[in-house]
């Protein structure tokens, strides 16, 4: 999972969920452009266009508006931007399984997810060069989220291995400096742009897994 740090909603949606009166209630369903779109570029831009699950590179096309906590058993949470985030579409087509938002479904469990506000909300996952994601330190609600969210699936694998390995390769793993693993974590962390590139959290969490060696 990747941390996302929440910034202000945008004020186009404050201003229709204020228009709230005795004959109408706002819900997510009635939400309308131009304030869902406006809605959803703020989401993609607080977390710099990568999926808040997988971390993978999302625009507003290839996205959707996730509720974290279900709208199915948390409607108080309907329109709280805290409870939004901005998730991949997932892979939907045979034989590859859904993963991310279009996983999780509407099973939830406080006691047992991990959400992607948590401050040690990545450092409770590590990866393998191979691209395999595991909890760390055999944390057993990392071990849900993974299959909640089917972030283990061969799809995402095969992904996250070509990005560790185009970076770790062997040369560079050969003869690798503190300060070579703590500017790519920076990079990773940081992107100059505000946008990150496909899975660059896995490579900082990689980086840290070898600082930490």
């Amino acid at each position: 999972m990747k941390r996302v740090i929440k910034g202000a909603e945008p004020a186009s949606f404050t201003q229709w969920k204020a228009l709230e009166n005795e004959e109408w209630v706002p819900t997510y369903r009635e939400l309308r452009h131009p304030q869902k779109g406006e809605l959803h570029i703020s989401l993609l831009h607080e977390q710099g266009y990568a999926c808040c699950y997988c971390g993978d590179k999302i625009t507003q096309d290839s996205s959707h508006v996730e509720h974290f906590r279900p709208q199915k058993h948390y409607k108080h949470l309907d329109l709280e931007y805290s409870n939004l985030h901005a998730s991949c579409q997932g892979e939907t087509e045979t034989p590859t399984p859904a993963h991310c938002g279009h996983s999780k479904g509407s099973d939830f469990c406080e006691q047992s997810h991990i959400s992607p506000l948590a401050d040690d909300c990545e450092r409770r996952f590590r990866f393998t060069l191979l691209g395999e994601i595991e909890s760390s330190d055999d944390d057993v609600t990392a071990d849900t989220m993974i299959k909640l969210l089917a972030l283990d699936i061969e799809f995402l694998n095969s992904r996250r291995k070509e990005k560790l390995e185009g970076i770790f390769d062997n040369d560079f793993l050969a003869d690798f400096t503190q300060e070579e693993l703590e500017k790519i974590v920076q990079r990773s962390r940081h992107p100059i742009s505000g946008q990150h590139e496909a899975f660059d959290h896995v490579v900082a969490r990689y980086a840290e897994q070898l600082l930490g060696q």
